[in-house]
């Protein structure tokens, strides 16, 4: 399908339909964008911290679109704030993701972008588990921190290159991260950041995962746009 590209970087705040609940979001489109990254929080991480708003910057700088989401409404992250479960729920933060996707590939601007999903702790299984689900666009995926464990089921369905990012010190989620690297059936990697993650955005290590994660998606979300006509 022919894309729309616009004349000038867009960025805007979102509001997606996922079932019975709202999601909130932002949408960065940049000029010329050579794919898409929707990055994916549960309510363990916020669309607006530091760490996503530096991840987010290196991806558009890398030409890259961003669609930023909070898998769970205000309310539910209030819920899940004392009973820790919501964010456990990988069936259901990952067909939010996929309605995500839908939304955002349903824009005549992001017609023809190559997806790729970002997530860390549960996100992480999140994005993996929607990989799987929607294998026909998601071309990369990346996880930082994250658990993939909690996918396990369908880890050696994932697709899409994988790259897995893990702060050196956490040796429970490393252990974790390396036996779902051994069970992922496509390119992957695994690279050891040192350092804490939980660090202010200047930090070094929190700019290495930057750099890491934007070179991965620049390098799968290989531009796939037919000729643009220009609004």
């Amino acid at each position: 399908m022919e894309g729309i590209r616009v004349e000038q970087d867009i960025e805007h705040a979102v509001q997606i339909q996922a079932d019975y609940v709202t999601l909130e979001g932002d949408l960065a489109l940049p000029v010329d964008a050579r794919g898409i990254v929707l990055l994916a929080h549960d309510s363990a991480s916020s669309r607006l911290g530091p760490r996503s708003q530096l991840l987010a910057q290196e991806m558009r700088e890398a030409g890259l679109a961003t669609l930023q989401l909070d898998l769970l409404t205000p309310e539910e992250e209030a819920v899940d704030a004392r009973t820790r479960q919501l964010r456990f729920d990988i069936d259901l933060l990952a067909t939010r993701l996929v309605a995500a996707t839908d939304w955002v590939l349903q824009k005549p601007e992001a017609q023809g972008l190559g997806v790729g999903y970002y997530g860390s702790r549960t996100g992480a299984a999140a994005a993996l588990a929607a990989a799987v689900a929607r294998a026909d666009v998601v071309r990369a995926v990346v996880s930082l921190d994250g658990r993939p464990d909690l996918a396990a089921s369908v880890l050696g369905r994932v697709e899409a290159p994988t790259l897995l990012i893990v702060e050196g010190m956490d040796y429970q989620v490393r252990r974790l991260n390396e036996q779902a690297l051994q069970r992922l059936d496509t390119e992957k990697a695994l690279e050891i950041v040192s350092g804490p993650m939980d660090m202010l955005a200047e930090s070094a290590p929190l700019e290495e995962v930057a750099r890491l994660t934007g070179s991965w998606f620049s390098h799968y979300l290989v531009p796939a746009r037919e000729p643009v006509r220009v609004i």
